[in-house]
C-alpha cells in the first residue's frame, strides 16, 4: 500500500467519509455513539468550527480526522480532534499521518494544546499512537465506556501540551 496523501476534505469525500463514519461507529469500540444517519453523521463530522481532513491511498479516501477547538469561547485556546480510519487501512501509516497533520494544523493556528476528551483505554494502538506523538494520559473515567459485548472499560483524557503550559 502507498504512503497515504492528506488533503482537505471536499463535498466530493462525503461518499467515502460517511461509509467510514459507519463502519467505525457499527464496531461499537472506539466512539460512544451509535450508527447515525447520513443528516446525523454529517452534522457529527462537519457541523463544528475547524477543519476536516482525508487520507486518500491510491486516490482512495481510507481516512479522515476532523480538528479545531475543544471548546468554545474561554476554552477555544485548547484544540482536539477526531479520527477514522477505515479497517482495510488501520495498521498502514494512516492515522499516524492524520495524528502528525493534525498536530501540526493545531501549531500552525495557535491552539497552545490538544486534548482528546475520551480514549477508550482498550484502543491500545490509539493510544499507543498518540502516546508516541507526545500526548499523555492525564487522567481516566473507571467503566465509563460500554463495549459491544457489555463490559465497561475506561475513557483516557489525553493531552498534548503546544505552549509550554505544562512544567
Amino acid at each position: 500500500m502507498s504512503d497515504p496523501a492528506l488533503r482537505a476534505y471536499r463535498d466530493a469525500d462525503w461518499p467515502a467519509v460517511s461509509a467510514i463514519i459507519r463502519e467505525v461507529l457499527a464496531a461499537g469500540e472506539t466512539y460512544a455513539l451509535p450508527v447515525l444517519d447520513d443528516a446525523d453523521a454529517r452534522d457529527f463530522w462537519l457541523g463544528q468550527p475547524g477543519a476536516v481532513a482525508v487520507a486518500e491511498v491510491d486516490g482512495v479516501v481510507v481516512g479522515t480526522a476532523k480538528m479545531g477547538p475543544n471548546r468554545p469561547a474561554q476554552g477555544s485556546h485548547i484544540g482536539t480532534a477526531s479520527f477514522m480510519v477505515a479497517s482495510a487501512a488501520r495498521g498502514t501509516g494512516v492515522g499516524r499521518a492524520l495524528g502528525e497533520h493534525v498536530v501540526a494544523w493545531h501549531r500552525a493556528q495557535g491552539f497552545a494544546g490538544i486534548q482528546f476528551n475520551a480514549v477508550v483505554a482498550t484502543n491500545m494502538v490509539a493510544v499507543a499512537l498518540w502516546r508516541s506523538l507526545g500526548f499523555e494520559v492525564i487522567g481516566t473515567v473507571p467503566g465509563a465506556f460500554r463495549r459491544p459485548d457489555g463490559s465497561c472499560v475506561g475513557l483516557h483524557v489525553m493531552f498534548l501540551d503546544l505552549a509550554g503550559m505544562r512544567p
